[in-house]
């Protein structure tokens, strides 16, 4: 029988802990995302050879190989055009899209998700309604229906992925507004003689940012790839404007012989929906810490 002294005084071995991935990856990510966006910021001030206008790319060579030290790292297209610059433009437009159809979708799905939430009745089923009919439609289907309507031009595109993702904000607003709405708080500043905007505004509101913040890089990554998926079928800003997705798209009929036209902007924005994803998560995981255990 072991002596229990013995067993006390004897140095318990510890199993090697595994190092932490997810700080690395979310390293990673964020450093790609900066490239990314300050790519799209000074994209007009580099020294890149032309991207969209093919009638001053017409003594330039065409489908030209990657060569990270010649004038065309990344290599050209079909039509002479430098797919480098291409991808940096296509950045802009990505992310423009992508943050500007968050911050639609944010405005408008939060406050009927805020309103819904904090007063409840029939207000309450009446953003019900319109938030299940938005989810009734499929959302490809729903996108190619608004585009169809609008002209396809960068507001447009911005306008109807913001209207997607309508529902998505509401839901996750109304169901933290209930939460709140009673709250000690917020029943003491209705005691106190202060009007339902301004607890809505003054009180509830500051509790859920954080989480519809860290929700917003996810759903920025979605409009980002839904707005390559039109490009790609040719419903979202069209050629020679570089997007993600009509590169793509440009590139496949010479995909076999070629494969670096489809290829490298699949990549780029591979990349791309991956660090906002892995940021999303990150934020998820610093703010609402229960929730990412789940």
């Amino acid at each position: 029988m072991t002596d229990p002294t013995v067993a006390a005084a004897t140095p318990v071995r510890r199993r090697p802990r595994m190092p932490r991935i997810s700080g690395l990856g979310t390293a990673l990510a964020l450093g790609w995302t900066i490239i990314i966006v300050l790519g799209a910021l000074v994209v007009d001030f580099l020294p890149l050879s032309e991207a969209r206008d093919p009638s001053l790319a017409l003594m330039t060579p065409s489908t030209l190989a990657p060569d990270l030290l010649s004038e065309h790292p990344l290599g050209t297209d079909s039509q002479g055009l430098d797919i480098l610059g291409g991808l940096l433009y296509g950045a802009r437009v990505s992310l423009v899209v992508g943050i500007g159809g968050v911050l639609v979708g944010a405005l408008i799905g939060g406050a009927l998700g805020l309103v819904a939430g904090y007063r409840g009745g029939w207000t309450d089923r009446i953003v019900s309604i319109i938030t299940d009919t938005l989810l009734a439609f499929p959302s490809l289907i729903l996108l190619i229906a608004i585009v169809t309507v609008l002209d396809p031009t960068l507001p447009n595109i911005t306008l109807a992925l913001g209207i997607m993702v309508v529902p998505a904000y509401a839901r996750l607003v109304r169901a933290n507004a209930m939460s709140f709405a009673g709250r000690e708080f917020v029943t003491a500043a209705r005691s106190l003689g202060a009007g339902e905007l301004r607890i809505m505004l003054r009180e509830v509101t500051p509790n859920i940012v954080q989480p519809v913040f860290s929700y917003s890089f996810m759903l920025v990554a979605v409009l980002i790839v839904a707005e390559a998926s039109l490009s790609y079928l040719g419903l979202s800003i069209p050629r020679p404007e570089p997007t993600w997705g009509n590169m793509i798209s440009a590139g496949q009929s010479d995909f076999q012989r070629y494969p670096y036209l489809v290829g490298v902007p699949a990549i780029v924005l591979f990349l791309t929906v991956l660090s906002f994803n892995q940021l999303g998560e990150a934020a998820g995981r610093k703010w609402s810490p229960g929730a990412a255990k789940i």
